[in-house]
């Protein structure tokens, strides 16, 4: 079931050449940035149509009315409901606990403050289709609620029905969403970033989705903000040894994959015991799992158990994936996190699930793919407001620099930035009464 790469005996500075899923492979970026222009030049009609075409289904209306969300949340099940709660609140919390305001900055006259603007409106994107994910909706939605968000809209595929399920509906009415379109696909990226006759324009997009939608978020950069993370099909590495029950490694492993096709499921270790008692395990516990076709599908293709000859080699292997998940199962789990370079969230020791991070422990499970997270961060409060300077300064300030700037403006070739910082010492040569 896993595919197994040895390692070792690898030399210190030898190249490590691991095999990645290749998003591109099928040729779909030219296909995005067709669907993208058609919802640019024809609005609701080519959203309509490619719903159509997609989804196989036939709106009339793209919107979902608030009492539909309310009603959704009614027909919950109470644990459910409770579960879903529980989450809301665990997130809000985390993401409200933000190191306070930084002072403001003061040197010999110029003093700059800190601002941080939440933007007007929010597009968030919550996958469909071979799942319900109300769980992404908060993970979007409540930090961007938690940030001042003006407007939060959501995009969500819409079911055979052309309606969206109660558990969508429900997270969308618990996290105060203020507006829900059933679309999905790229070109719900597509409506959200050019605006259409239903669906205003959007200031910034996210959400984690299948390669279409991560490329077209990716493809619409520019034209609205997108985080620089590439939320895209779902990946783990398991980095385990003997201290850890097989099966509880297994299913880790198996967590990730049964999203489907295109992600990374990886175990890696230094012990040859290990690499066969948990690949025996996965065997076994796929064939039982009810989402045996979508997990199947994500390890004939990114499934690997990979042997190394110690811990730190381990990590170097982890590094250079640098994973969306990183589950250190292992005794001396505290000592490999301290060699984690690239990742977008680690579960340290054996009690510390992925899954406790996708849904409750309180970060945003939105996190970066497809080795983004060597540059690029899980989603918070940050990606939805902006870093803006207001720079004050007195006449003990303007005397001090005025003379700098006229110089440094001269040699640029840029008398007016000369002439505005002179005029307010007394000086210029503008002969400006």
């Amino acid at each position: 079931m896993l595919s197994l790469l040895d390692l070792r005996g690898r030399r210190p500075g030898d190249p490590l050449e691991l095999p990645r899923p290749d998003l591109g492979a099928d040729g779909p970026v030219d296909q995005v940035r067709e669907i993208l222009a058609a919802v640019r030049e024809r609005g609701d009609a080519a959203v309509i149509e490619l719903t159509e075409r997609f989804d196989k289904v036939s709106l009339d209306e793209l919107r979902v009315e608030q009492k539909e969300l309310r009603a959704g949340l009614d027909r919950l099940a109470p644990a459910l409901r409770a579960a879903l709660e529980e989450a809301r609140d665990s997130i809000a919390a985390f993401h409200a606990h933000r190191a306070p305001p930084v002072a403001p900055y003061e040197r010999d006259g110029i003093t700059v403050r800190h601002l941080e603007l939440p933007v007007d409106r929010a597009g968030l994107y919550a996958p469909g289709g071979r799942a319900k994910y109300p769980s992404s909706v908060l993970m979007t939605a409540v930090p961007a609620k938690v940030a001042g968000v003006g407007a939060v809209a959501l995009c969500v595929p819409p079911g055979p029905d052309g309606q969206l399920p109660d558990e969508i509906l429900g997270a969308a009415a618990l996290a105060e969403v203020d507006e829900v379109y059933r679309i999905g696909g790229a070109q719900a990226i597509g409506a959200m970033a050019y605006g259409t006759e239903s669906v205003p324009k959007v200031d910034v997009i996210t959400g984690p989705g299948n390669k279409w939608v991560s490329l077209a978020q990716r493809e619409v950069r520019g034209v609205v903000g997108v985080p620089a993370a590439f939320a895209g099909p779902s990946e783990v590495v398991v980095v385990a040894d003997e201290s850890v029950p097989p099966e509880w490694a297994a299913m880790d492993v198996i967590v990730q994959a049964e999203h489907g096709p295109d992600g990374l499921a990886w175990l890696v270790t230094w012990s040859e015991r290990t690499a066969s008692e948990v690949s025996a395990a996965v065997g076994r516990l796929v064939a039982a799992s009810p989402r045996r076709e979508d997990t199947e599908s994500t390890l004939r293709s990114g499934g690997y158990a990979v042997l190394v000859d110690s811990p730190a080699q381990a990590m170097e292997v982890s590094n250079a994936i640098a994973p969306e998940h990183l589950e250190l199962l292992s005794a001396n789990a505290e000592e490999l996190l301290s060699m984690v370079r690239h990742a977008g969230a680690v579960f340290v020791g054996p009690l510390s699930p992925a899954s406790v991070g996708d849904y409750l422990a309180g970060p945003s499970h939105v996190l970066p793919t497809f080795a983004t997270a060597r540059f690029a961060s899980v989603l918070g409060v940050e990606d939805f407001v902006r870093r803006v300077h207001a720079i004050g300064v007195d006449q003990r300030g303007i005397e001090r620099v005025a003379g700098h700037v006229a110089a440094i403006a001269s040699a640029e070739g840029l008398p007016a930035h000369a002439e505005a910082a002179l005029l307010r010492t007394g000086g210029g040569t503008w002969g400006v009464q």
